[in-house]
C-alpha cells in the first residue's frame, strides 16, 4: 500500500468549531481559473450568479442583488444585520488576503476588472487547500457568494479603477476577520501578469 500524501499545513485560527489552515502550495501559480459559473472546480460553498447590464444611450443599468429572491441570497440574514459597502481601488492595487470565521460576503463588481483569488482554508471541507482565480467586473458581471472560512482578495487589472459593491450577512467586526500576507509563501500565489 503506497504511503499517503502528506500536506504541509499551517494552522490559521479556530473559532466556534471552525478550524482554518493554509495548505502549502509548492508551485507558484494562480490555482484553478474559473471560466464558467457552473464549474465543478469551484471551491465548495462559493456561488456565482451572472449579472445583466442594460446599456442605452444614457449609460447602463445593472441590478446587483435581489436579497431573498435569488438562490444565492436566499439565506441571507435579516435586515437587522445586513451591511452594504463599497470599495474603490486604483489600477494595480492588491487587497488580499483576508477571511472570516462567521461572516459571508456577497460581491458585485460594478466598475473595472478584478482578478479575484479564493482559497479554501476550512479543515474538513472537501476542497480544503483549493485555490480559485476568477476574472470579474465590467466585462464579466458575475456576483459571488464567499462563505466564511474561504480566504479572499483581489487585484485591480487593467487601467481603470475598480468599484466593488458588497453585502455582508453581519455588521463588520474586526475580531471576526483574519489576514494573510498577499505574498504568503505557503499560498504561493502568482499576482504577476500571465502573458499567455
Amino acid at each position: 500500500m503506497p504511503p499517503k500524501e502528506s500536506k504541509e499545513i499551517l494552522p490559521v485560527g479556530e473559532r466556534k468549531g471552525l478550524c482554518l489552515s493554509l495548505v502549502r502550495r509548492p508551485v507558484k501559480n494562480v490555482g484553478t481559473i474559473i471560466q464558467d459559473p457552473r464549474s465543478t472546480n469551484l471551491i465548495s460553498g462559493v456561488e456565482i450568479e451572472t449579472g445583466l447590464v442594460h446599456p442605452d444611450d444614457r449609460g447602463y443599468f445593472a441590478e446587483l442583488f435581489r436579497v431573498g429572491a435569488s438562490p444565492m441570497t436566499k439565506g441571507l440574514g435579516g435586515l437587522n444585520s445586513l451591511q452594504i459597502s463599497a470599495a474603490v481601488s486604483y489600477p494595480g492595487t492588491i487587497k488580499a488576503l483576508h477571511y472570516h470565521f462567521e461572516q459571508t460576503d456577497y460581491w458585485a463588481p460594478v466598475c473595472g476588472m478584478l482578478q479575484v483569488v479564493l482559497c479554501d482554508l476550512r479543515e474538513g471541507s472537501k476542497t480544503h487547500g483549493l485555490v480559485n482565480t476568477l476574472y470579474v467586473g465590467a466585462l464579466r458581471p458575475w456576483r459571488l457568494k464567499i462563505p466564511h472560512g474561504v480566504g479572499h482578495g483581489y487585484k485591480v487589472i487593467g487601467q481603470e479603477l475598480a468599484v466593488l459593491m458588497y453585502l455582508t450577512d453581519r455588521f463588520y467586526n474586526p475580531r471576526d476577520e483574519g489576514r494573510l500576507e498577499y505574498n504568503h509563501p505557503n499560498l504561493n500565489y502568482d499576482w504577476e501578469i500571465q502573458h499567455k
